[in-house]
């Protein structure tokens, strides 16, 4: 627990922490597969299997159960996995019995008068006003029962859930009133601003900038100056279309969902003449397009749909308006 907030070099953040990162972060946009590579790295780096067990759990309060329960099967196909490799992880200190929580609601209103540093003084305003069960739940579970858990410190917890909003669209005001709560327990702006290029690699650069946004930071641009745009056109032989159809989709969801360098791979057929294939696709800059062609899914679909295809042409475009892009996905909703 204590190695995760030392640092050394030049580094704001240590391994420790910037896996923790990636896994906080694939845990609440639901990405398993990513996530998988993820708790590989941190059990590499020495996270131990509580800390990350005591992270998934936290997270449940922050982007659900389903996707809290998906990251922690994620995990122990993880542990199985590694264990048939002969390689046994290190379970880790367990959570000591919590005292001195017989008011709960109590304990957890100074646990997070600790957090934001401001006393809760006056009536309940806002949205605790309106449904005040939902602070009853913050407080008595999130803030006592789980926040008094000793595996994570106040620190580590308050960064793994700055790391899981940071990933998350539509919910900034939550992710600044956590990063003034994590500043307050000695979270430094360099360790957020490194935490940013963390969530770029897991989450986009879309979400990334809305970090450095709230950290005053200078936002990169969601294009690149070698961003790459291709049409592919390829006929299929009509025996092979519906085989075609399923490795296609199957290669162009793995791409999206692994490769934080893939923007869209969008199959489409023309309605008159099915067997005609039309792929749109977007690649953040050429290195991603590079690693895309290395990819076990990729290599998968070029060998598997060699004998389906009868032409295939690659058409490079390029933007006669490049500043609509970023407008097309917000308006998706990206």
């Amino acid at each position: 627990m204590n190695a995760q907030d030392k640092t050394s070099g030049t580094a704001a953040l240590n391994v420790h922490q910037h896996t923790m990162a990636a896994i906080a972060a694939l845990t609440a946009t639901g990405n398993m597969q990513q996530l998988k590579s993820a708790l590989n790295a941190g059990l590499d780096a020495g996270l131990t299997v509580n800390e990350i067990k005591e992270a998934q759990v936290q997270l449940y309060a922050y982007c659900g159960f389903p996707r809290s329960l998906n990251a922690i099967h994620a995990l122990m196909a993880v542990l199985d996995e590694r264990k048939t490799r002969g390689i046994n992880d290190v379970e880790g200190k367990d959570a000591s019995p919590v005292t001195g929580t017989a008011d709960k609601f109590e304990t957890g209103k100074r646990t997070l008068q600790q957090l934001t540093g401001k006393e809760e003084i006056g009536p309940k305003t806002g949205a605790n006003a309106f449904a005040p069960v939902i602070d009853t739940f913050l407080k008595e579970h999130l803030f006592a029962d789980i926040f008094s858990r000793d595996v994570l410190n106040h620190r580590q917890r308050e960064f793994i859930t700055i790391s899981a909003l940071a990933a998350m669209p539509g919910v900034e005001p939550q992710l600044q009133a956590h990063i003034g709560m994590g500043k307050n327990t000695g979270i430094t702006d360099r360790q957020l601003a490194e935490l940013a290029d963390v969530i770029e690699k897991n989450a986009g650069r879309a979400q990334a900038n809305t970090l450095r946004k709230l950290l005053n930071q200078p936002v990169s641009p969601v294009t690149q100056p070698d961003m790459m745009v291709r049409i592919s056109e390829i006929e299929i032989l009509p025996e092979h279309l519906e085989a075609y159809k399923t490795i296609l989709e199957k290669e162009s969801s793995e791409s999206i969902a692994i490769e934080p360098g893939v923007i869209a791979i969008y199959p489409m057929y023309q309605k008159e003449t099915p067997t005609q294939i039309r792929i749109l696709e977007i690649y953040a800059n050429q290195a991603a397009y590079r690693s895309h062609l290395q990819t076990p899914h990729f290599l998968h679909y070029k060998t598997s749909t060699l004998k389906m295809v009868k032409s295939l042409k690659l058409v490079d475009m390029d933007a006669i308006d490049e500043q609509m892009m970023p407008v097309i996905f917000k308006k998706l909703g990206e």
